[in-house]
């Protein structure tokens, strides 16, 4: 749970010094500018903007009973946020894991990439699919919508 907020906390800190700083200096609307800046960059990479996690246990089984894919993910992953910005709203009808929160999670990564946990991994009917192309994984989750 801490490593998933480290990231967002120290772009936090890191904007609320950069403000201050500037504010400090006489330019208050660059010390606003980079505080929202810094804002928006931590929120982007924090637990928040993904949908709720759960177990591997969880994922695989309501993955076996609904078909719908399994996305392996971890805070501050550039393009586990890619993936996720360009699905949209259709990325709550996936069933998302942090492997960071899932040790269980992470073991299934390292599995499928040789023992690294390179994500997003996305199982799709037990077959790994690492960093796919986030047009495809959006058809698979618009496919698994009207199947259910």
């Amino acid at each position: 749970m801490r490593r998933a907020r480290a990231v967002p906390l120290v772009l936090v800190l890191c904007g609320a010094v950069a403000a201050t700083g500037l504010s400090l200096a006489g330019r208050g609307g660059q010390a606003v500018v980079f505080a929202l800046g810094f804002l928006a960059v931590a929120a982007a990479n924090s637990p928040v903007i993904f949908p709720r996690s759960v177990s591997a246990s969880e994922a695989l089984r309501r993955s076996a009973s609904d078909g719908r894919a399994v996305v392996y993910w971890r805070p501050g992953c550039a393009y586990c946020l890619r993936l996720r910005l360009r699905l949209g709203l259709r990325a709550r009808r996936l069933h998302w894991v942090d492997i960071w929160r899932d040790p269980d999670g992470a073991a299934v990564v390292r599995a499928a990439n040789g023992g690294d946990e390179t994500v997003p991994t996305v199982v799709v009917g037990g077959l790994p699919y690492v960093n796919p192309d986030p047009a495809w994984v959006r058809g698979l989750a618009a496919a698994g919508s009207q199947s259910s």
